[in-house]
């Protein structure tokens, strides 16, 4: 199991090239990718797209590309003479039309727009390979803090979990007794309002009958623990984090029911404890993949 937030860093270096991929994410419900790479690398985006797709499935994911190239080829350069008189021309139009000295220079001109190109940034398809490699590396070192960090939520979860179970198996043993005290409760209040006239027992037990039909929640307790073993077994599975996240709301809707029906003080109180550990584990599984 990944964590959806990680940090990772892979650097290659050889031959006068020096290039940097950076990963860093937090949560999100889907796969939201962002890069930030040099123009020449902008081609190769959706190629680091799908490089990173095979390693993050969930999250909100920025990779970040820094290169360098100080190899002496690097240091040619083409410039296009006839755009550089092109903007010279247009400098000394405005000067005549303004009335104000030409300042146009050399160092003004290798400013503008295409006039001095480089030959790297026009075209970065000779480092494609380079580049997916050291992207590749950058996400296992990625992935590989995000499965540390994932193993810890995991081993708090479960630990959760089994404050919940106990929390569950409390519920299903005080359940039992409130119809019963319920029962005792009616049978003294109305012996105590009749005293000494004889009343219609069956009656009564009718109405216990329906009190305990109104609070019984068995079925709650059973999906309860069932949503239980449920989270063990798929806690472990990678990618599992969307299916802990609909099993949490069901987790919720039972104990919602829990303490709705219940009509005890006693079994409410750890329905609210229960919602409590529950939100816990809730804000964990949305930090796992």
């Amino acid at each position: 199991m990944f964590s959806m937030t990680g940090y990772g860093k892979a650097e290659y270096s050889e031959g006068g090239i020096d290039l940097t991929v950076e990963l860093k994410s937090v949560n999100n419900r889907n796969f939201d990718f962002n890069a930030k790479m040099p123009r020449a690398f902008i081609c190769f985006e959706d190629a680091i797209r799908k490089t990173v797709g095979e390693y993050i499935k969930r999250g909100r994911i920025e990779l970040f590309v820094n290169f360098s190239d100080n190899r002496e080829s690097c240091a040619a350069i083409t410039v296009d003479y006839a755009k550089a008189a092109e903007y010279y021309a247009a400098a000394g139009k405005i000067a005549e039309h303004l009335n104000i000295p030409n300042d146009c220079t050399v160092s003004y001109l290798m400013k503008c727009p295409d006039v001095v190109k480089d030959d790297f940034k026009a075209d970065g398809s000779e480092f494609e390979e380079i580049l997916i490699s050291t992207v590749k590396s950058a996400c296992e070192k990625f992935n590989d803090m995000r499965k540390t960090e994932g193993a810890k939520l995991v081993s708090d979860m479960l630990s959760r979990m089994d404050t919940i179970s106990g929390l569950t198996e409390k519920i299903a043993l005080r359940a039992p007794l409130v119809a019963t005290e319920y029962k005792e409760k009616l049978k003294t209040r109305i012996e105590e309002a009749l005293k000494d006239v004889k009343y219609d027992e069956t009656r009564l037990l009718n109405e216990v009958a329906f009190y305990t039909d109104k609070v019984n929640i068995d079925e709650e307790l059973t999906r309860l623990k069932s949503h239980i073993s449920q989270f063990r077994n798929i806690v472990n599975t990678v990618g599992a984090g969307k299916k802990l996240d609909f099993l949490m709301q069901e987790f919720n809707r039972e104990t919602n029911t829990i303490c709705s029906k219940s009509n005890d003080l006693e079994i409410t109180g750890y329905g609210l404890s229960l919602k409590n550990e529950i939100e816990k584990v809730r804000e964990q599984v949305q930090n796992l993949e």
